[in-house]
């Protein structure tokens, strides 16, 4: 009887810890749902495969300078799509962003030009486009390795 409650317990204490990442989840979901035009795209990448990833859409100085900021959590397949009026070199930063996350810096033809993977989270030091973008993508940290997402690849928006 005894074993039989510790599994239970531990089942129990699992469920919670899931149940509580869910319910965060869903509100960092809701919160960029409620700030941000939703849309998706595609990456193409050398190894002849296309990737499907909704991304929100910050496409104002106010959506850009908000971003990623305060979200705790964000899907395999979920992203910020960061929109430029213009290409010019673009210098990004963490502050405030509690997650790592991949950039890739894409140029005005849609192809990534640069990979920064596992940015630091709560960094303010910046992280530059190293040329000319016109926007800026952001994953989940590990995403662009485990995509083989890399300078070159075409973004289909």
């Amino acid at each position: 009887m005894k074993r039989s409650h510790h599994v239970l317990t531990a089942f129990l204490c699992a469920l919670l810890a899931w149940s509580a990442s869910v319910t965060a989840a869903s509100k960092d979901t809701r919160e960029l749902d409620r700030s941000f035009p939703k849309s998706t795209l595609q990456i193409a990448t050398p190894d002849a495969r296309l990737h499907k990833i909704d991304v929100w859409v910050a496409d104002t100085d106010a959506r850009r300078m908000r971003g990623l900021m305060f979200v705790e959590h964000l899907a395999d397949d979920a992203g910020m799509l960061f929109i430029y009026p213009y290409p010019q070199p673009i210098g990004i930063w963490m502050k405030n962003t509690p997650l790592s996350l991949d950039i890739l810096f894409i140029t005005a033809e849609g192809r990534v030009h640069r990979v920064a993977e596992n940015a630091t989270p709560q960094s303010t030091d910046t992280i530059p486009s190293n040329g000319v973008v016109l926007g800026v993508i952001e994953l989940k940290a590990g995403s662009a390795a485990r995509m083989k997402i890399a300078p070159g690849a075409q973004v289909i928006h």
